[in-house]
């Protein structure tokens, strides 16, 4: 009984220094505590300031989004005579919808399997070589190393659309002009992937990783394909969205390449569309080209959605000491 009167006393002893430190820290923090306060409300203001300018930008992000959905459930008549961001007086999206995929012989779903066409080959084989070529120019040592990547960088610099014409011209010769080839070739290049991948691999991809899987016998396929492929996951999917909508967006090239209506993608098949409505035969669909358009952005939606698990599965890649 003495023995636990002596250890309560000791405990009571050891709870009073120690709140008798905590006061006297606190005491001497207090000035510093001040001072943080003071911070912390000019912190306050710059983040209203960032807050306003985020809302600002929000607004303009989505206003435009909100004005394609809501014109979308209008009739034509109702394009003309109603605010743009209020309603109709009736709801015509699920019509419009329709007329859309049967106008002229669903020429529109058409145009929408072009575009998948082209995604899917072009962008997903500018991923792949964008992948192969920057992941072996980040870990392989070969003749003209330098020289190929000053290439890349250069190339990058280059807008699309001063390459456009001689494209058309060099096709033209080659008989490819009016294919789908005439698209899905020149998608196949993607410079800044290229470079994506290359400095992305260089952070992500351990070196003794793979001195490893060698010393095992794997061969360097085998290696790319099980363990660097992983590794580049996240970096892989931003190459491939960059490709994604760079392709699904794309309408100059397409234009100038191709006159057989059969071929037009999207963005080239509803802008003939709209010029339906000037000429001596006007024939005015603008319901159908705002309903075409928001489907249109429906699948890029999508696609989005799906591989954000891939940018969240992959933060911590690149975080191994080296």
């Amino acid at each position: 009984m003495t023995t636990l009167t002596t250890a309560e006393r000791k405990t009571d002893t050891a709870v009073a220094r120690t709140s008798e430190a905590r006061t006297s820290a606190l005491r001497t923090v207090n000035p510093a505590a001040r001072a943080r306060s003071g911070s912390s409300v000019h912190r306050s203001k710059k983040s209203i300031a960032l807050t306003v300018a985020m809302v600002l930008f929000l607004i303009y992000a989505l206003v435009p989004l909100a004005w394609l959905v809501i014109n979308a459930t209008k009739t034509q008549e109702d394009l003309f005579s109603s605010f743009g961001l209020a309603f109709g007086s009736s709801f015509a999206l699920w019509d419009n919808i329709l007329a859309t995929f049967a106008y002229r012989d669903g020429i529109f779903l058409r145009w929408l399997g072009n575009t998948l066409l082209y995604v899917v080959v072009g962008a997903g084989g500018a991923t792949l070589l964008a992948t192969m070529a920057g992941y072996a120019l980040a870990k392989y040592s070969f003749p003209g190393r330098r020289a190929y990547f000053a290439v890349v960088l250069g190339s990058i610099a280059v807008p699309g659309t001063a390459l456009a014409v001689p494209t058309f011209l060099l096709f033209s010769q080659m008989g490819l002009t009016n294919t789908p080839w005439a698209i899905i070739i020149p998608s196949l290049i993607s410079p800044f992937g290229l470079y994506l991948i290359w400095v992305y691999t260089i952070d992500s991809v351990p070196t003794e990783l793979l001195e490893a899987a060698r010393l095992d016998g794997a061969s360097e396929m085998r290696t790319f394909f099980t363990i660097s492929i992983r590794l580049l996951a996240p970096g892989i999917v931003t190459v491939a969205l960059f490709s994604i909508v760079a392709t699904w967006n794309n309408y100059f090239l397409p234009l100038i390449m191709l006159s057989d209506p059969a071929w037009y993608p999207l963005t080239v098949g509803l802008n003939q569309w709209s010029a339906q409505a000037s000429g001596v035969a006007a024939e005015p669909i603008y319901n159908l080209v705002i309903t075409g358009s928001l489907i249109t952005i429906i699948p890029i939606v999508a696609i989005f959605l799906f591989l954000q698990r891939f940018w969240q599965s992959g933060l911590s890649a690149g975080s191994v000491k080296q």
